[in-house]
């Protein structure tokens, strides 16, 4: 089958959950399919050439469609007026349209796979055999910041989300296949048939996220993304509100905050006992450097893939609710879940100062993940949707 895939973002490197979740499909998908990868470029800093030579084994053709910035305000500008959402105007452009469209006469794929509800646009009217990954329910993460949201932007917010949600139900209708990441984001999609999109979870590269020996510099590690809004949350509640309470009963424990991007309200949590790394190039060095990952999760939607790949290095790991819900892992067995400050602080504490327990949890948690999260297994029932 010739699949064309279309990304709002190029797939590499792998710092955000739609690049891993993308490339990793691509890796999986060409085993057996020949792939024309389309991947939107916007106003981001890239090093092509790296993107292309790690993409280049598994795709037939690779093309970077920027998207500059006086353009997107312009389409941005248009999708307000048009009542669409405003990130699905963010990355259209009749520029890219066009690219595409001729990318489309060129190889004549036998279908279409696009990723976020994003780039639907380019081809809701298309034709072709299409599939949607939905990935995240974007409306209810959007209602879920209105929520946490200062009163200078719930008006946007709300906005942003009453689009989405009108979207979510158009783009249903339009798409022949739907997938999405958990079941608790299937059932917040508003469709009244949305038991009718398939569950496709990320998986874990379990060869390179495997149990490493590191001197444990830090308590705890929290990973991922330091510009995404809810991980920023996250890690603001961890310094702030979580740590306090740890710090009373262990003033020395150390925190390292990793990952790319970190926003301003990341960098100010720096102190002698929170370090902020920044881009690695390696995260496994973030992981397995700590004791203790941990995931204190209050906004998003999906699954977290922080948590799949500390568990896979066999680091013992402490959630909330609102991630394990669509991880699935047994609590008190295979992670720890609270959902208040004190409940996790006192997870810490439990894996701190039990080291008995502190390596079954471990341990358990490693072979859940081996056991329930493969690319291979995940994007095999995705390509089997997609010839049906």
């Amino acid at each position: 089958m010739r699949l064309f895939v279309l990304l709002s973002r190029v797939p590499y490197p792998l710092e955000k959950g739609d690049k891993l979740r993308a490339f990793y499909q691509i890796k999986e998908l060409s085993k057996n399919n020949e792939i024309i990868l389309c991947a939107l470029n916007p106003l981001r800093k890239l090093d092509k050439q790296k993107a292309f030579r790690e993409l280049q084994p598994y795709c037939r053709s690779i093309n970077f469609i920027d998207l500059p910035w006086y353009g997107i305000i312009w389409n941005m500008k248009k999708a307000f007026l048009k009542g669409i959402p405003i990130q699905s105007g963010y990355f259209y452009s009749c520029r890219a349209k066009r690219k595409i469209k001729k990318l489309v006469e060129e190889y004549k794929p036998d279908h279409i796979y696009c990723q976020l509800v994003r780039t639907a646009e380019y081809f809701i009217k298309s034709e072709i055999p299409k599939t949607i990954d939905y990935q995240d329910v974007f409306s209810y993460g959007l209602k879920r910041r209105y929520n946490k949201a200062n009163w200078l932007f719930k008006p946007f917010f709300k906005m942003e989300y009453k689009r989405l949600l009108k979207y979510e139900n158009k783009v249903f209708d339009s798409f022949d296949n739907k997938t999405i990441i958990s079941y608790p984001d299937q059932k917040l999609i508003d469709h009244p048939e949305r038991e009718k999109i398939h569950i496709i979870p990320n998986g874990v590269d379990h060869d390179f996220f495997s149990p490493m020996e590191r001197k444990k510099e830090y308590d705890l590690v929290f990973a991922g993304n330091m510009a995404y809004p809810p991980n920023v949350d996250a890690a603001n509640f961890l310094v702030k509100e979580i740590m306090p309470i740890v710090w009373k009963e262990k003033p020395e424990s150390k925190v390292l905050l990793a990952g790319a991007s970190p926003d301003r309200r990341v960098v100010a949590l720096k102190s002698e006992k929170v370090v902020v790394s920044g881009w690695m190039d390696d995260i496994r060095e973030a992981y397995a450097s700590a004791r203790v990952f941990i995931a204190p999760m209050r906004i998003g939607t999906g699954l977290q893939n922080k948590l799949l790949e500390a568990m896979s290095m066999k680091i013992p790991s402490i959630t909330t609710k609102l991630a394990n819900d669509a991880l699935k892992a047994k609590d008190g067995e295979e992670v720890l879940i609270g959902n208040d400050a004190k409940a996790l602080a006192q997870n810490i504490l439990r894996l701190l100062e039990d080291d008995e327990f502190y390596t079954k949890l471990a341990e358990n948690g490693f072979q859940f993940v081996n056991t329930e999260y493969s690319w291979e297994e995940s994007t095999a029932k995705l390509e089997k949707i997609m010839r049906t």
